[in-house]
């Protein structure tokens, strides 16, 4: 299973139930990565997409804690060991987990492989990704050239658990 997150200097994804800053580059990376792919997300991260609805070209899957949350074109569950059982039915190289704060937590566990957009910035913030550079289970494996967007600089790096971290 993959994990694809935008982070600051601080690891924080979001305010106010919000993207930190929009990087074109990061997006059209994403919609690389994903389309055509299964996204798991969580409830408040579905509802700040556009019309609340989900992404096109991707299999969604909404991990929600609310019995009754439907959301048409997608597929919701109410549990991990839901999520698990319906996620054995794609290849995992083929699963991204997308955010928010408290679905990436309790899914880093059944993640090797993260895709993360660093930011060279501070910003204010609400949500936070586990910092993977403080976990010794995982490891770069690759580091792009510094992007500039206007006044932001960036970069992906793509991080490894390590063979011995499970």
């Amino acid at each position: 299973m993959n994990l694809i997150v935008a982070v600051d200097e601080n690891w924080a994804i979001g305010n106010r139930e919000g993207l930190l800053v929009r990087i074109p580059n990061d997006h059209k990376m994403f919609q690389q990565e994903t389309t055509g792919k299964v996204v798991i997300l969580g409830r408040k991260t579905m509802e700040t997409f556009p019309g609340k609805q989900p992404l096109k070209n991707r299999t969604n899957i909404i991990l929600s804690s609310k019995p009754d949350y439907q959301v048409k074109g997608a597929h919701v569950v109410h549990s991990i060991e839901e999520l698990l059982k319906e996620c054995k039915q794609y290849e995992d190289r083929d699963i991204y987990v997308i955010g928010g704060e408290s679905i990436y937590r309790q899914l880093l566990p059944y993640c090797d492989v993260a895709h993360v957009t660093k930011i060279d910035r501070i910003y204010e913030a609400d949500a936070w990704c586990p910092n993977l550079d403080e976990d010794a289970e995982w490891e770069i494996t690759a580091d792009s050239d510094e992007q500039v967007y206007f006044d932001v600089t960036y970069h992906f790096v793509k991080y490894e658990r390590k063979p011995s971290g499970r």
